[in-house]
């Protein structure tokens, strides 16, 4: 089998159906696009000479609509001629391009996953089963955005429960006292089983991410997450070393298992993260997982969509898929999502070969605004 042709359609979205914001100084919903423009998101296609193709849909989020438009226009062409199952040597040749061209982060996975949707619909097997195969029934973490009052959380949480979630994970208002109570609140309407999870969102230093974690360690919280910038493994493996609750990291750090490896090395994280979208696609969230396992440690499954549920129903060493929830109405839709339905807290990963994007190549032909 030969890669016959890699073409990309750049299309206009919608702004995001659910406003939200995280903690103060990070952005929210919407990606910066200029007043009076709809964001734009891209559908990328790699055509096969055995007229199997894979597809990937690009969300419009930090330009990465664009930016998959100019890749495939400047330097995936170069890639027509090998074969799409060779996942690992078209893996290596992404790192060569990437070490001058230096990717987006969420664009580095972009042809691992159109290869790997490939490699599963020629074998006839879903994707999950072809990593190794897990299970296909994955409980289900709600993660919140960052509303803007303690009754408002205490609402939402209360109505993940009543739809069935039995796992909560908050990103909070970015004050460490206020966060902290925000916690002791949430483990009262939760109870003493629920496993709770605090996403920092890099928001603080040494000293504030150290009193906070104390607080959240006493509460049994599952994982603590990223609490600092990511860059000073120093000041990470302090707090590993303060702390008793395991510390989540390097989730933005670019370099895929070679820069994990040094996070692992530095003892400077407790869990690791994993990505279809920021750690190289399939070929390099798997790499990962093994090299935690290893390690003894567990890879988290980072954000939603059907190749990170791919990938938590084949990592053993992964505990949960994140859903992330905007509103009342929201949650109450989780279980209409079609092949990512959230029912009684709990995803069942599809038995069908390939990723999943289910994509109207008609309306994208008629819709696109640019093509490479």
């Amino acid at each position: 089998m030969r890669i016959t042709d890699i073409r990309c359609w750049l299309i206009e979205k919608d702004g995001p159906p659910h406003p939200y914001r995280w903690r103060k100084g990070l952005q929210g919903s919407g990606d910066g696009t200029p007043a009076g423009k709809k964001p734009l998101g891209a559908v990328v296609r790699m055509d096969t000479d055995e007229g199997i193709f894979g597809a990937v849909e690009v969300d419009a989020s930090q330009g990465r609509g664009t930016g998959a438009l100019s890749i495939v226009e400047r330097r995936l062409k170069t890639l027509i001629g090998e074969d799409p199952t060779c996942t690992e040597r078209l893996w290596h040749l992404i790192w060569e391009l990437d070490r001058i061209e230096e990717f987006q982060m969420g664009l580095l996975g972009l042809v691992d996953q159109l290869a790997w949707d490939i490699k599963s619909k020629k074998a006839g097997m879903p994707l999950w089963r072809m990593l190794g195969g897990n299970s296909p029934k994955i409980p289900v973490y709600a993660s919140t955005v960052t509303w803007d009052t303690m009754s408002e959380f205490e609402r939402h949480i209360k109505t993940c429960m009543d739809v069935g979630f039995k796992a909560f994970k908050l990103h909070a208002w970015g004050d460490w006292k206020a966060d902290a109570e925000l916690c002791r609140n949430l483990r009262k309407w939760t109870g003493p089983d629920a496993d709770l999870m605090f996403d920092g969102s890099a928001g603080w230093d040494y000293v504030d991410s150290m009193r906070f974690g104390r607080v959240i360690e006493d509460l049994g919280f599952l994982w603590y997450e990223e609490p600092m910038r990511e860059f000073e493994l120093g000041s990470y493996r302090k707090l590993c070393d303060a702390l008793d609750i395991p510390v989540l990291a390097a989730e933005t750090s670019d370099g895929a298992h070679w820069n994990m490896a040094s996070w692992i090395q530095a003892g400077a994280l407790d869990m690791t993260r994993v990505s279809s979208f920021y750690k190289g696609g399939i070929t390099g969230s798997m790499k990962i997982a093994h090299l935690s396992e290893c390690h003894g440690m567990r890879a988290q499954v980072h954000g939603m969509g059907v190749a990170n549920a791919q990938l938590c129903a084949a990592i053993l060493n992964n505990d949960y898929y994140e859903q992330i929830v905007f509103n009342e109405a929201h949650i109450h839709s989780l279980a209409g999502m079609g092949r990512l339905a959230i029912v009684d807290g709990t995803l069942t990963v599809s038995d069908e070969p390939g990723l999943g994007f289910d994509i109207d190549w008609e309306r994208v032909e008629k819709t696109a605004v640019a093509r490479a």
